[in-house]
């Protein structure tokens, strides 16, 4: 069984973007975290979280651009009382409860710190 969706294989094989390698390799790294991640199409990218729930997605616009949105799902949610401890500095926070990870130059970011990111996210992100 594997997590990866059949929509979002096709949109990447579609994908015209110079850091296209990239996206691959950091979708595989999420999808591996945890077979309970799934990933879906939403902002025209690929996105992130379990089951049904949308939590890290990539934002590829404009073209050679590359970042990684931390949030909460689409629709907006009382924010008082969540708190995220970022001790990689990397994140920039645009609200208490949604950030930024802006990948600068291939492999600037290690694939280790990336990882733990995502997994602490979706940790204190999880519903119920």
């Amino acid at each position: 069984m594997t997590n990866r969706n059949k929509a979002v294989d096709a949109f990447m094989k579609t994908l015209e973007h110079p850091r296209k390698a990239e996206v691959e390799r950091i979708r595989a790294l999420i999808l591996g975290l945890d077979k309970d991640i799934q990933e879906r199409i939403k902002w025209n990218a690929p996105s992130f979280g379990p089951g049904q729930e949308d939590r890290v997605t990539f934002r590829l616009a404009p073209k050679g651009k590359l970042q990684l949105i931390f949030h909460r799902g689409a629709k907006a949610k009382d924010a008082a009382g969540f708190a995220f401890e970022d001790p990689s500095g990397l994140l920039q926070w645009a609200a208490k409860d949604r950030a930024v990870l802006e990948l600068g130059e291939a492999e600037a970011v290690k694939p280790q710190v990336l990882g733990e990111l995502v997994r602490r996210w979706m940790a204190a992100t999880r519903e119920g």
